[in-house]
């Protein structure tokens, strides 16, 4: 990744920076120096713009050509169970389908007469 961060000073002070799109300057760019011989008005040119240029790597280059075996097997595990794990179930799970509830030798609350109310 590269960028430019472009900076405009007018004297020692910080006008305007920017990281995308081009620096707004103060405005003494547009000031002109008067063409008549007899004006003795001299504007020295205060304003300076500045870019620091920040260079990336450009021999990046991603290979899964030569991965060794141990790699493929996590690599395989991995995306194995990302994708089960966002698996929705078909049919409604009940793990208590096959078992019988226990036979009733005595109702033990009719006998103690005690009832929930």
């Amino acid at each position: 990744m590269s960028f430019t961060v472009g900076m405009h000073y007018c004297g020692k002070t910080l006008v305007d920076y920017s990281l995308f799109d081009k620096v707004d300057t103060c405005g003494m760019e547009t000031m002109q120096v008067s063409e008549d011989p007899n004006c003795s008005l001299v504007i020295d040119d205060c304003c300076k713009d500045e870019n620091i240029i920040v260079e990336g790597q450009d021999n990046l280059k991603v290979s899964f050509d030569n991965l060794n075996f141990q790699q493929q097997v996590f690599l395989v595990a991995y995306t194995y169970s990302f994708f089960n794990l966002y698996e929705e179930y078909l049919e409604h799970l009940v793990p208590f389908r096959y078992y019988e509830p226990p036979l009733l030798v005595r109702d033990i609350h009719v006998l103690d007469e005690t009832f929930l109310i």
